[in-house]
């Protein structure tokens, strides 16, 4: 389970950051940036808070309402013209760095779940592979950035129904590419991404 060892390693504010939405085939990439105070943390968080996928719906939803009234919190968003502009990769970095600076508060420290640091942030990054399955903060900020995507992702679906996004969060199921087919792209498919250029529908 995730613990505040690799925070504690690293002294200081440690503000953990995570993203959710790298592959998907529709909607944005978003990310969190959270700070731990580990003296005032609530037990639940610290007894529960793991890899957003290692948590069911319901949970998820409790404990990022839980870090959002017991923690600072940043969210940054990516946009698909974000994404077909720059590509994955940067337009994930430009989410990262909008999270770190609607934080409000001043990080020492950086912890990313990943192996690139991204660009742009002012203070000093350390990268951990797994992050989000070993370090609390980083635990803490896939939860947030997995509730805000899924919830952006059901509020898209009721705009443009057919394509499951409620359920599948615009990931590439049989579901969605069969919409695809059948209905065409919306405004919020990624270009850039093989799969929808595939279709030859632009």
């Amino acid at each position: 389970m995730p613990d505040l060892s690799h925070e504690a390693a690293l002294g200081g504010v440690v503000a953990g950051i995570d993203e959710v939405g790298r592959g998907p085939l529709a909607g944005p990439v978003v990310a969190a940036a959270v700070v731990l105070d580990g003296a005032a943390l609530p037990a639940r968080l610290a007894a529960e808070l793991d890899d957003s996928k290692r948590l069911p719906a319901r949970r998820r939803q409790e404990l990022a309402e839980l870090v959002h009234a017991s923690c600072a919190v940043g969210l940054g968003v990516a946009s698909v013209a974000e994404i077909d502009g720059l590509n994955i990769l940067k337009a994930t970095f430009v989410a990262m760095e909008r999270a770190y600076r609607a934080l409000g508060v001043a990080a020492d420290w950086a912890l990313v779940d990943g192996n690139r640091p991204p660009d742009g942030l002012p203070c000093r990054v350390r990268c951990l592979m797994g992050g989000d399955g070993i370090s609390l903060s980083v635990a803490a900020a896939s939860v947030v950035a997995k509730v805000h995507r899924d919830r952006l992702m059901a509020e898209l679906a009721a705009a443009w129904p057919g394509y499951g996004w409620e359920r599948n969060a615009g990931y590439g199921t049989a579901q969605h590419l069969e919409a695809l087919r059948r209905l065409g792209p919306t405004p919020h498919h990624r270009r850039s991404f093989a799969p929808v250029a595939q279709l030859a529908l632009f």
